[in-house]
């Protein structure tokens, strides 16, 4: 089983943690055994049925999701660790929002390019408009998908209504912060054809960021996330989110988180002890530069 930051929709399909039987004990076998080694919703289940590669896909992205997650934080009192995860979704720390964040955005970054791998039999390269794909196509290049990862990853996560639910409401808007940073990290690349690289034709195409800059982008979203608390809007009638007043705003109102903000609800714990949540940092290791020293490496104390 593979548990899930995204509790509801995606639980067991977690994005960091144990993988579940390998995905080379299954080669050979059917894709619809890969879909039941998943812990996937029925409704997920049947979607995985129905398209050959989305099993491998979610691996390769609890995989990016696992990687990137423990890069970014390999330095900080939390690093990210697959000990005490279950416990660290239940809850609503930065750390939290952080986990949902990077799991939908590998998600929504490892379903793009499989469509234009060609591992997906529903997808395939990027069908904008704006770009000559099929001349990319006739050229060997094919732009990612995003515009159909982004519907499908929708559909698969099957976002419930959520009324007055706080947590539901972060955990929703951590996972729209990961998949909108992947969006943001789209680009157009093009390439020249014509006789000594006269750029006669010019073939351009969408082409995703690496991940580990969306990375990047979320890790500086977590270091200046906002905590925030649920308040009736009168004039819509509903609870939203809101948080702490921002330069310039008016004290009487409360400022609505910027749809690019990681929140969270509760302060984390220090981690620097074992605990539930962690292993603590007794004896971790990392580099100086880190912190700014003369020495090469510092060890953590828990002291």
């Amino acid at each position: 089983q593979i548990p899930s930051p995204l509790l509801e929709p995606l639980e067991g399909l977690t994005h960091l943690p144990s993988l579940g039987p390998s995905a080379n004990a299954a080669q050979g076998k059917a894709h619809l055994k890969q879909c039941d080694l998943l812990k996937l919703s029925r409704k997920q289940k049947r979607l995985c049925q129905r398209e050959p590669g989305l099993a491998e896909t979610l691996r390769d992205a609890v995989r990016l999701s696992v990687m990137e997650c423990q890069y970014q934080f390999r330095n900080e009192r939390w690093n990210c660790s697959l000990d005490g995860r279950t416990s660290l979704l239940k809850r609503g720390f930065k750390e939290t929002a952080f986990l949902y964040a990077v799991s939908s955005a590998a998600l929504t970054h490892a379903l793009a390019r499989a469509c234009s791998a060609g591992r997906m039999e529903r997808c395939t390269c990027d069908d904008s408009p704006d770009l000559e794909n099929r001349k990319a196509w006739q050229w060997g290049v094919c732009g990612d998908n995003l515009k159909y990862s982004t519907k499908f990853l929708k559909n698969f996560l099957g976002q419930k209504k959520i009324g007055k639910d706080l947590r539901a409401k972060v955990d929703i808007h951590n996972t729209n912060v990961g998949i909108k940073a992947v969006k943001n990290g789209l680009k157009t690349t093009c390439k020249c054809h014509g006789v000594s690289g006269s750029c006669a034709v010019r073939t351009c195409w969408k082409q995703l960021s690496p991940f580990h800059e969306t990375g990047k982008i979320l890790k500086l979203r977590y270091d200046d996330a906002v905590k925030i608390f649920s308040a009736t809007n009168a004039a819509v009638g509903h609870s939203e989110l809101v948080g702490p007043q921002r330069h310039g705003h008016s004290p009487k109102s409360p400022a609505t988180p910027r749809p690019t903000d990681l929140v969270y609800v509760e302060d984390s714990p220090s981690f620097c002890r074992p605990s539930k949540y962690s292993l603590g940092t007794a004896g971790r290791t990392f580099e100086a530069s880190q912190i700014q020293t003369g020495n090469k490496a510092h060890i953590f104390n828990s002291e």
